[in-house]
């Protein structure tokens, strides 16, 4: 590597630090990387455990909303490195992909594993610098970056830095947001770390929590009106808690049920638990006799309903609403679950809030503070799970990195 060359700090060593990196060393600058966890990507790793779905491949305007109030942020961020760019970036490290039966886009091998290990070779190979259990401190006066290291703290000089902090959940695995701090003491605008994508608390009963916790229920179609009139639905399952509701549906209506429960102090949310039939018909098999049978084997039989689902009926409706078939099949149709406050921050799959948009130039620069670049988890955007908050942090990571080399060029 070239001693004359531009020598760029890239702090975090997540998707969006590590594409930074790539783009840097392939501009031809020196990059060190620093990271607080003994080894790089640890989210990233726990992200591809169950599978690891890079994006998604619906079509553009579609994928641009579901980035909901900063998707004209984002938007610009993917026309330079979008789902389409990172299958064909995955395909380049020899990991082929493949679209499943939801439009999301997988590896073959569906692990994160072999393309973490591939990935972190060709940086070593181009020239990084890896340097583990560094905790970043925040600035000194003289404008360094300072570390805690197992050999003490260290201050860092750099042409460049381009910060991949992460956002503020699963601590243990290095995102704590503890950098909100340094930035909010720098002038540098925030927004309040948040839980995204996460489950909700209820308040169960102990009778319906020893049954039926950790129980999927599928399928059914969530209905949420919120505070403008505005009513979303989507179908697809959850997953019964200790506390409340958890899962992929859930994690789509995250966002708008985390603010409307901050700001009214709960949400209320429906659920068609019979969504391939329609009303009248569950009334009318409702009101079929059924003689000495009970009423749960009467449902079981004439509806197929049974086990949580009819657990989630006994808890949420009055005794006098099963002895009416009209009340009974419009609660099967609509049953009402409100939703008392998010899980805590550490137990999201990500975090909303971050560094405002309006605080960075195009390149992710700080504008208070030149030479410095954000990307990934730690910009204040969220997205729902299905691929896009990885492209969103490959993509950040991209520009960030590009930007950081733009400067240290016209520095030099």
């Amino acid at each position: 590597m070239n001693k004359t060359a531009p020598s760029v700090a890239v702090i975090g060593g997540g998707p969006a630090g590590l594409m930074a990196a790539e783009v840097l060393l392939q501009g031809g600058a020196r990059v060190d990387l620093y990271d607080a966890m003994p080894s790089v990507g640890r989210k990233f790793l726990l992200a591809g455990k169950g599978g690891l779905n890079l994006t998604h491949s619906e079509p553009m305007p579609q994928f641009l909303s579901r980035y909901g109030m900063r998707s004209e942020q984002i938007a610009p961020l993917l026309k330079i490195f979008g789902p389409r760019e990172l299958r064909e970036w995955v395909h380049g490290l020899g990991i082929e992909t493949f679209v499943g039966s939801s439009g999301r886009v997988f590896p073959t091998e569906m692990k994160a594993a072999p393309l973490l290990r591939a990935w972190v070779q060709r940086l070593r190979a181009a020239g990084a610098k890896f340097h583990m259990r560094h905790r970043w401190l925040g600035w000194t006066e003289g404008e360094a970056v300072r570390f805690a290291s197992l050999e003490g703290e260290r201050s860092v000089r750099a042409d460049a830095v381009v910060m991949a902090l992460g956002g503020g959940s699963w601590k243990r695995l290095g995102s704590d947001g503890e950098w909100v701090r340094h930035f909010a003491d720098n002038g540098i605008p925030t927004a309040p770390l948040a839980p995204a994508n996460c489950g909700f608390d209820i308040g169960w009963s102990e009778h319906f929590r020893s049954r039926f916790a950790g129980q999927q229920v599928k399928p059914v179609i969530l209905h949420f009106t919120d505070g403008t009139g505005t009513t979303r639905q989507q179908r697809g399952e959850f997953v019964v808690t200790d506390n409340g509701i958890e899962g992929s549906l859930i994690y789509a209506f995250s966002a708008v049920l985390r603010d409307t429960i901050a700001s009214t102090g709960s949400a209320l949310i429906h659920l068609d638990l019979l969504p391939d039939r329609e009303q009248e018909w569950i009334e009318a098999e409702i009101s079929h006799p059924r003689g000495s049978r009970s009423l749960s084997s009467h449902l079981q039989s004439r509806l197929n309903l049974r086990g949580v689902k009819t657990g989630l009926l006994r808890e949420a409706l009055p005794a006098d609403d099963f002895a009416n078939p009209s009340r009974l099949a419009r609660a099967i149709k609509a049953l009402p679950l409100r939703l008392a406050a998010p899980r805590p921050l550490d137990e999201a799959i990500s975090s909303a809030g971050g560094v405002r948009f309006e605080g960075l130039d195009g390149n992710l620069m700080v504008s208070s503070r030149p030479g410095v670049f954000c990307a990934g988890e730690m910009l204040d955007w969220e997205a729902p799970t299905g691929g896009y908050l990885l492209t969103a942090c490959f993509a950040s990571g991209r520009v960030a990195g590009q930007g950081a080399l733009d400067w240290v060029s016209q520095e030099k």
